[in-house]
Order: structure tokens, then C-alpha cells, then sequence
């Protein structure tokens, strides 16, 4: 069964891991970067483009780290694909936003052999991804366009949620989808996912977050899996004959200051990852370098706001959904949450919304999307085999963002926000 996640809070990734130390680093006197201006990070001085994509395009991998309902950076990704393609046209492009299990989708529409429609039907894009497609559309038909191999980075959630839940080594190998052990964290990386994990732990703060809580492991250890299926997937895509160039397209959480995948791929001997991400005008100077030294990626992209976080076309609900026969099972329930405040329970089956039935978790997700802010939908819930009638009542606008010491951050699992 696949686990499909719907407007729901993931803790995972919300921090960030990236690219290499910068020594002794020039002041930053160039930060911000201008509007379509790129910087280093570690040296603090402007970059030439011809240049960067001259280093760029003898690397064995490229991440760029998005903000996933950013349309600016999805914008910038498909820039910057497009200049690394002229100088590398021997290229796989990897997508954090599709499991592996997808992979044959991927192929029949690079091979131009499905339409946009049944693409996004067949990748489940809906339940697995959700946020909106024409965020990543324009990506997707440069690959098709130019017959560039689109490649799944990811695994099936579920996979990630046993491990937060049990462990990684509570997971039978032939439940791990072919991921093998991630090298461990480093300390500063541990460091940076307490400061996650207390913000998000009403129980818990960053600073009485230790190490030897088993809850916080778990956490660890769970993003740390994350990030290992990507970087073998990634290694994968390079090992291919001629030693292409991969462009993977994931959360900036996975990829900023080394912590993520730049550090599993050096630990599959895959060296020489490149990190680039945008930096909004708004965003601290300071986090340019964690504690002084290690730069958060290798170059960074100036882009004039935030860039319109666009939010799923919809109010979260705020629950975690399964596919059940003849229903959507409710598979977790975020506190504080829509619907924990319309008495939707772990287990509850979902058998229709606003009066229509829901056979899978696509069709919830797409009534939700189109539920505007400060409307009431109705639910048809069955419950130790009876039926319930509950209301989820929207609230009249967004939910602010997540309280932290970084705001840009967001979470990069492949959940709307």
C-alpha cells in the first residue's frame, strides 16, 4: 500500500544541508546578492556565470535546493537546467517529488509516450507530491523536450514514517526498499535537526533536546534514510555509461551546508557534489556560513522576495492518508489541526467529501485544494463500522509560517506546507 500525504505537517527536513567550508572567508560584503545575481557563499564575492557553469558542468551532480511552493525557484531551477544542458547536454534529471516504484511513469513520458494528464494520473501526483503541478510542469517538458532521463529520487513515505516510528534498524532489510545503512550524521547536523525537532515537539525545546532520547534518534535517523535514497539514486544516475551529469531538483533541507545528501554521496564515494540555491532578498547574510566556516551551498542565486510560497490551492486539513477498500483511511492526525478540531481520528475511513464519494486519497486532496479559506466541508466518515457526519471548519486565512530562526526554511519532504 502506498502511504500518501496530504496537507500535513511533515517534522522531517525542515533544517537545512549543503557544500563545504569555506576557510577563512572574505566578509560578505556582496550579500544580498542583486536580483539574478549569483554569489559564493564561502569568499563572499560575486560569481560570473560563464564561469560557474564552466565548474558546474565537471561535477558529478548539481543539487538544486528549492523551497517547493516557491514558483520563483522552480522558475531558477529551469534556468539554470537550461545553461548547465548547453554546456552538459549529457544529463539525468532526479526529482525528490516521485518514489522509485514510479520510475516506469517517468521513462513513458520522457519517451513521449503518455500525455500531461495520464502523467500526473499514473505518478499520483496528487497524493504523492501535492503541491501544484504547473510549479514543476515547465521542468518536466524541458526533460521530455530534450529526452533527458527523468529519474525518481525518492521512496515511498511510509518507508521514512517506520523508520521515525521504529528505527532504522527495527526495519527488516527487505522492507528498506533497497536503501542501504546511511553513514551517520554529522554532529552538526545533529545539532541542527534538535533545533528542528524542539520547534516542533511541544514537549521538547531545541536546547533540552539530547541525543540519547530515544524519540529524537528515531527523528535522526529517519531524515538521514531520506537523504541516503536519494544520494544511491542520484550515484545511481551518474554510474550510468559516459558518467552523465545529474541535476536532482529537491528540498533545500536536503541539501544546504553538506549535512543531507552531499554528505551520504561522499560516503558512497561520490565527491564533488555542487549545492546551488536561491537566497531571497529578505533571508540573513549571516546563514550565508554556519559558524563561520562551512558555506551553505556553492553558490547562491539572488531572487528579489520570498517569491510567493504558493500555497496549495486550498486550507490544509492537516492529516496523513492511506488508500483502504472502498474508502481513504486516516492514517495520522496532526494536532491542533483541521481536522482534529472535526473529531477525524486515526483510523476513521473517509468515504465522501462535500457530498461527493472518495475513492482514493487524490480525490481528498483535490476537494480539499479547491475548499477556499473560511468554508465548511462536510465529511462522511465510517467509524468502528458506523457512519459519521463531521464538518471540517477552514480557518479565514493561511495558517502563518512556522515559528524558527529561519523562516525561509520549510520543510523538504514532499508534503504541501
Amino acid at each position: 500500500m502506498r502511504t500518501h500525504l496530504l496537507p500535513f505537517v511533515s517534522l522531517l527536513c525542515a533544517c537545512a544541508a549543503g557544500s563545504g567550508s569555506g576557510g577563512d572567508p572574505a566578509p560578505n560584503a556582496a550579500c544580498p546578492p542583486a536580483p539574478g545575481g549569483w554569489l559564493a557563499p564561502a569568499t563572499g564575492r560575486p560569481v560570473a556565470l560563464p564561469a560557474l557553469l564552466d565548474t558546474l558542468a565537471g561535477r558529478p551532480a548539481v543539487v538544486l535546493g528549492e523551497t517547493h511552493a516557491s514558483a520563483e525557484d522552480h522558475r531558477w531551477q529551469l534556468h539554470t537546467l537550461a545553461a548547465l544542458h548547453g554546456r552538459s547536454p549529457d544529463m539525468v534529471l532526479g526529482f525528490e517529488a516521485f518514489p522509485r516504484g514510479l520510475q516506469s511513469v517517468l521513462d513513458r513520458w520522457v519517451a513521449g509516450e503518455i500525455d500531461e494528464r495520464t502523467f500526473l494520473e499514473q505518478s499520483e501526483w496528487d497524493e504523492v507530491w501535492g503541491f501544484p503541478s504547473s510549479l514543476y510542469l515547465p521542468l518536466f517538458d524541458f526533460a521530455r523536450m530534450h529526452r533527458i532521463p527523468m529519474v525518481a529520487l525518492n521512496v515511498e513515505r511510509a518507508l521514512v514514517a517506520r523508520v521515525g516510528k521504529d528505527g532504522w534498524d527495527a526495519v527488516p532489510a527487505d522492507a528498506r526498499e533497497g536503501v542501504g545503512t546511511p553513514a551517520p550524521a554529522s554532529p552538526p547536523y545533529v545539532a541542527a535537526l534538535a533545533r528542528v525537532f524542539g520547534e516542533h515537539r511541544p514537549s521538547a525545546t531545541a536546547e533540552a533536546t539530547s541525543a540519547d532520547d530515544p524519540a529524537f534518534r528515531r527523528f535522526v535517523e529517519a531524515q538521514i534514510t531520506w537523504d541516503r535514497a536519494m544520494a544511491e539514486a542520484i550515484a545511481a544516475g551518474h554510474a550510468r555509461p559516459g558518467g552523465p551529469l545529474v541535476v536532482a531538483v529537491v528540498g533545500r533541507g536536503h541539501a544546504e551546508y553538506g549535512f543531507g545528501i552531499p554528505h551520504q554521496l561522499a560516503d558512497l564515494g561520490l565527491h564533488g557534489t555542487a549545492v546551488l540555491v536561491t537566497w531571497p532578498a529578505g533571508r540573513d547574510c549571516a546563514e550565508l556560513l554556519l559558524d563561520g566556516k562551512t558555506a551553505v551551498a556553492d553558490a547562491v542565486f539572488g531572487v528579489a522576495t520570498e517569491a510567493g510560497e504558493a500555497a496549495p490551492q486550498g486550507p490544509r486539513l492537516g492529516v496523513r492518508l492511506g488508500q483502504a477498500d472502498g474508502g481513504v483511511r486516516i492514517e495520522d492526525v496532526a494536532a491542533d489541526s483541521v481536522a482534529a478540531a472535526a473529531g477525524l481520528k486515526t483510523g476513521d475511513l473517509v468515504r465522501e467529501a462535500a457530498g461527493r464519494p472518495v475513492g482514493r486519497p487524490g480525490d481528498l486532496a483535490a476537494t480539499i485544494r479547491r475548499q477556499p479559506y473560511g468554508t465548511w466541508l462536510p465529511l462522511k466518515v465510517e467509524r468502528d463500522g458506523a457512519l459519521l457526519d463531521l464538518i471540517a471548519r477552514f480557518p479565514a486565512s493561511p495558517h502563518p509560517p512556522l515559528a524558527g530562526p529561519n523562516p525561509h526554511r520549510r520543510p523538504g519532504a514532499g508534503t504541501p506546507p
